[in-house]
């Protein structure tokens, strides 16, 4: 099964264990294209997880629901789910509960620091890996199912916050971080839905995209697909007038999301990407956000260097002005590594045969 569409059993789970007595009847047949084999698998080992945990009730009701499930669909569980990384015998499970729940911890106390975050990731970089994300998604899918309101909140946000450091730690397997962290997005998803807590939703959609744009596993050209779907959503609420400055980091990324489009026509994907940097510009000036004003400018002479529609001496003589606004900013005593970076893109993009 792809991710995507394990990601979705995990929240179908966690809608069952949550809502009131009596309606799962009623969100089963809401939810029936999820009904098939491998969710009778992932079932089963969420119970068994429970089980784990001393959480029998629950981990009995999920094995009824399963073995109900079965019967009416006349599917049985199998055993073609891939198994995790490291198996979680007793021993490990209690190891990995026991980290994931320091961390979250020290996410929570520290509002996210890095600095307080980092050494503990550091000292358990064997533990950051498709386990652990399964282990964070079972967890979270039992504490949220019992969680009162504001506790869910709490939660939510703390997932989210430590979604933000994995994404970005540079130690450890750079592929398996990206994979923890989309799981701590889709988590928090669910309690900030758009209808309920706006702001913190575009937010997360807006990080879920940076995290599918840099993703190591699937397909690429799905995870460009899912990073352009998420950016979008975010600007359906970071809108120019109501939160501009979001709104234009969103439209950066954006730009750069269709930059790298791999489905699509060509030609139309540059065009949005430019139209989204020029978007980006309109309130990332030189004077109020310079920095970024100098990355966006170097994304946007990218862009006009490989367009394909209009004239191409016009093409390269726009993407040769955005260089030299990126440059403007992006000194070499100030900026090194960046100057370096954007006067190489030019000399390699500006020399191209045409």
């Amino acid at each position: 099964m792809n991710e995507q569409r394990l990601q979705a059993y995990y929240q179908l789970i966690q809608q069952l264990l949550s809502c009131p007595h009596g309606q799962e009847a009623a969100i089963l047949q809401a939810n029936r294209e999820l009904l098939d084999v491998d969710f009778l698998q992932v079932v089963v080992e969420v119970a068994a997880t429970f089980t784990q945990q001393g959480e029998e009730n629950t981990a009995n009701w999920l094995l009824g629901l399963a073995s109900q499930l079965s019967e009416e669909l006349d599917i049985a569980p199998n055993g073609n789910t891939p198994e995790p990384e490291t198996p979680l015998n007793q021993a490990n499970f209690d190891t990995y509960l026991q980290f994931l729940l320091e961390v979250l911890q020290a996410t929570a106390e520290s509002k996210g620091n890095p600095q307080v975050v980092y050494p503990l990731l550091k000292a358990n970089t064997d533990k950051l890996n498709l386990t652990f994300g399964q282990l964070l998604q079972v967890w979270a899918t039992k504490t949220l199912a019992e969680a009162e309101p504001d506790a869910k909140q709490f939660f939510a946000a703390v997932i989210g916050n430590f979604s933000n450091l994995i994404r970005e730690f540079p130690l450890g397997n750079q592929a398996d971080n990206i994979e923890i962290a989309i799981t701590g997005y889709e988590i928090a998803l669910t309690i900030f839905t758009r209808y309920t807590y706006q702001e913190q939703w575009a937010t997360l959609q807006h990080n879920l995209g940076n995290a599918y744009r840099d993703r190591i596993r699937g397909d690429k050209a799905d995870n460009l697909e899912n990073a352009i779907a998420a950016y979008q959503q975010a600007l359906e609420v970071r809108t120019r007038t109501d939160f501009p400055v979001d709104w234009a980091m969103t439209q950066n990324n954006l730009g750069n999301a269709y930059s790298d489009r791999i489905r699509g026509d060509k030609a139309e994907n540059l065009e949005n990407a430019i139209a989204a940097y020029q978007q980006a510009l309109e309130v990332s000036t030189r004077t109020d956000f310079p920095v970024d004003w100098a990355t966006t400018q170097n994304n946007l002479g990218n862009a006009y260097c490989d367009r394909i529609r209009g004239d191409k001496a016009d093409n390269l003589e726009n993407a040769i002005a955005a260089y030299q606004q990126a440059l403007e900013e992006r000194t070499r005593t100030d900026f090194p590594e960046q100057w370096a970076g954007t006067q190489n893109l030019s000399l390699i993009h500006i020399s191209e045969p045409t």
